[in-house]
């Protein structure tokens, strides 16, 4: 008879105190490649390492990952130093570590990097071969795994944006041995069978560098290099970067970002449409109106009726500005004659004749000359005196220097 039943938790309590006093399991050092990473808003790493025979889990605790300078990456060889734990709540255990170093490149990243350089040294990442994306494609066609979140995704972008594009949905593997061969067929058939479609999406979402590794076969590169039709390719995170991205006519970060490029807003389009037709019609009243206007103009009554009234208006003025003349003239000849008059008397009042009818005297020498003092006068003396009636000579008998008055 066997030992007494025990419950799961308590195995895995067991084989947990055995692994933590294991001197091997306690400080390991382990070789691998990096996959699967994830970064945790805690600060905690989380990623696979692999060989070509397996895999293991690790954990690297935000405390060791704030000290360790170097940044880890998908594909990445490191040699890892750690200690085995046993997570007794799911039962699996994992590599929790305590320092890494560099080991080199993955076999992933030399595949990537050796088929990157033969296919850009063929011309066929060159920005001159790449195709247009139309603005406004009537029908779309994804490449892409018919249940992943993906398609879902990018359908919904598309229905909310567009009520117009037709799209059709080409079913591959987008990880597995086959995914690559599936994706490149898919591609070929839409140019051969359906050269209606206006542009290609093809990707997945986010995985590991393995789980992404389809999309960086080099049957995948060339379909999309001889694809007539303009290929956008999205695949994984924004950080992912697949031999297809440099390949497509257009990479973008994520499948929700290729069905936002893909298609335009219809919504906002006929919004806009909308508002230019208002703007038309508006402008097309005052147009018409302003035409209706002047058609009016040109009635023969309404003409004859407008020169009329134009002719009176002229009447009017010209009658204003003559009462305005006249009415200057009047004015200018009364100043004139006022002053004419001003100007009479004033003469009038300097007349010689009118002082000598005051009783004033004008006295002449022999020469004419008129006197206006007694300096020169001498006694006996010949002088003329000139009255207002008639005219005296006379002879000077006393000669005085004072004034006469």
């Amino acid at each position: 008879m066997g030992l007494t039943p025990i419950r799961v938790g308590q195995l895995n309590s067991y084989i947990s105190r055995v692994l933590k006093t294991d001197p091997l399991l306690s400080d390991v050092s382990v070789t691998g490649e990096v996959s699967n990473l994830k970064f945790h808003h805690s600060g905690h790493v989380y990623f696979s390492l692999k060989d070509e025979a397996s895999r293991v889990n690790c954990f690297l605790p935000a405390r060791v990952a704030q000290v360790i300078t170097l940044p880890l990456e998908e594909g990445m060889e490191i040699i890892a130093t750690g200690y085995i734990s046993v997570y007794e709540r799911g039962g699996y255990y994992s590599l929790n570590i305590t320092g890494v170093e560099t080991g080199g490149k993955g076999e992933l990243a030399i595949r990537f990097e050796k088929l990157k350089q033969k296919l850009e040294q063929e011309g066929l990442f060159d920005p001159a071969r790449k195709k247009p994306i139309p603005e406004f494609p009537e029908k779309i066609a994804i490449v892409t795994s018919p249940t992943g979140a993906a398609v879902r995704d990018i359908l919904k972008i598309i229905k909310n944006k567009n009520d117009y594009v037709d799209i059709l949905i080409s079913p591959v593997l987008v990880q597995g041995p086959s995914a690559a061969a599936d994706i490149a067929a898919a591609i070929d058939d839409l140019n051969e069978n359906h050269p209606d479609v206006d542009v290609i999406i093809t990707g997945r979402g986010g995985g590991s560098a393995e789980e992404l590794w389809a999309f960086n076969e080099e049957v995948v590169a060339r379909s999309i290099s001889r694809s007539e039709i303009p290929v956008i390719s999205a695949v994984g995170h924004e950080i992912d970067f697949t031999i297809s991205d440099f390949v497509a006519d257009l990479r973008a970060e994520t499948p929700t970002a290729a069905a936002e490029i893909a298609v335009p807003d219809t919504f906002r389009l006929k919004e806009y449409l909308d508002e230019i037709r208002g703007s038309m019609t508006e402008l097309m009243l005052r147009h018409t109106e302003l035409a209706s206007r002047r058609l009016q103009a040109l009635d023969p009554a309404a003409f004859a009726s407008g020169i009329r009234t134009r002719i009176e208006y002229e009447q009017m003025y010209l009658d204003r500005l003559i009462d305005g003349m006249q009415e200057r003239v009047r004015s200018i000849t009364a100043d004139r004659r006022n002053r004419i008059e001003m100007l009479r008397q004033v003469i009038e009042a300097a007349n010689p004749n009118d002082i000598l009818k005051r009783g004033y005297s004008i006295v002449t020498d022999e020469g004419g000359r008129v006197l206006r003092s007694s300096e020169g006068l001498q006694e006996g003396q010949n002088v003329t005196i000139r009255m207002s009636e008639g005219s005296a000579d006379a002879a000077l008998t006393a000669v005085r220097k004072e004034p006469g008055l």
